[in-house]
């Protein structure tokens, strides 16, 4: 069997285990406060060109995504979100069991507009009961998005416009963002997405690392006492080191991009395959994630020898289906597929 269902089925690109493995017996503070992390802080406020960003190693991203919107929100607002985004259908409610109501926006490609969060904010001040309901005090995207999606400059400076004019603080889940910095569409640096947002996350997990993403909190208000955050929702790892290594390892010789790119190119030869053979893409996305239209008689033969996910019923004969690539794929399995999706019929929606 050959898996395409997501960007984590490996353990950890070799030069991690390596870095790793080097490491194992050094001896060195806990909790984050080691050399490695302080390096790899570094080395990620050069990347945004902002020093004055603190850095924070977390586990995991929906442990991330908890403690970045709690240690913002008060206790009657609540984030606001695209319906499909990550926080709104794939963590089984965590934000809401924090005490903090997902406010969803309605959204087909994943992604939300500064036109939408500004309705949506009028809407509230402007009813008259708006003290009986929760308020919105925060903006949440991910770049890419659920759907493989990706926002423009412009699009992204909109919605900072619009969030700094209604005192919203603006939070971008980057749990794949590399994959999304290197797709054929992006127009977006580092640097550009820590000057339009107050807090974003670097992926690590889904990104070549064992486990880890890294937050970087750029606006100083909401700085102090992160840490207090992370412990109290149980993200301050004792061993903080070995989330140290692994992001002061991506960030050395440019791994972290070199990895985007290995697993966006195989993406893309997935993707031209099903355009070859006439299948249709639900969502536009140049990153890893490939979402094809798919008969639902060819999910039973295609899933003989490869796994993906289903994704959503398009009608009721075909399937939306994600093939996901990593930094592991081999190009040897992605001719494979190639290959048997020549073989296949039933193109053309």
């Amino acid at each position: 069997m050959i898996r395409f269902d997501n960007d984590y089925a490996e353990g950890a690109h070799p030069q991690i285990l390596q870095r790793l493995v080097a490491t194992n017996e050094e001896q060195s503070p806990g909790y984050g406060m080691d050399a490695y992390s302080e390096k790899a802080r570094a080395s990620i406020q050069k990347a945004i060109a902002v020093e004055q960003a603190t850095v924070h190693f977390l586990v995991g991203g929906t442990q991330t995504n908890t403690t970045v919107i709690a240690s913002i929100l008060r206790s009657y607002q609540g984030v606001v979100s695209a319906s499909t985004g990550h926080i709104a259908v794939h963590e089984t409610g965590a934000i809401e069991a924090a005490g903090h109501k997902v406010l969803p926006i309605a959204s087909d490609d994943g992604k939300i507009t500064a036109a939408q969060v500004k309705a949506l904010y009028d809407a509230h001040w402007q009813d008259g009961t708006h003290e009986h309901m929760v308020q919105p005090g925060l903006v949440y995207i991910s770049h890419p998005t659920e759907n493989g999606t990706t926002y423009s400059k412009a699009e992204l400076t909109a919605l900072r416009e619009v969030c700094q004019n209604c005192g919203l603080p603006l939070f971008l889940d980057g749990a794949r963002l590399g994959y999304g910095l290197v797709a054929q569409d992006n127009d977006l640096s580092l640097a550009d997405i820590a000057t339009l947002c107050d807090v974003f996350y670097i992926g690590g997990t889904k990104m070549g690392a064992l486990f880890g993403e890294a937050v970087v909190i750029v606006n100083p208000a909401y700085q102090p006492h992160f840490r207090y955050m992370i412990k109290q929702r149980g993200g301050l790892l004792a061993k903080g080191r070995l989330l140290g290594i692994q992001f002061d390892t991506l960030f050395e010789d440019n791994l972290y991009l070199d990895i985007a790119h290995h697993a966006v190119a195989m993406a893309m030869q997935i993707r031209q395959a099903f355009i070859d053979k006439g299948f249709a893409l639900r969502y536009d996305s140049k990153t890893n994630q490939q979402f094809p239209i798919l008969p639902n008689d060819l999910l039973e033969k295609l899933s003989e020898k490869y796994s993906f996910s289903i994704w959503e019923p398009y009608n009721d004969t075909h399937t939306v289906v994600r093939f996901c690539t990593s930094w592991a794929t081999k190009q040897e399995h992605v001719d494979r597929l190639r290959a048997d999706i020549e073989k296949l019929e039933g193109g053309n929606l």
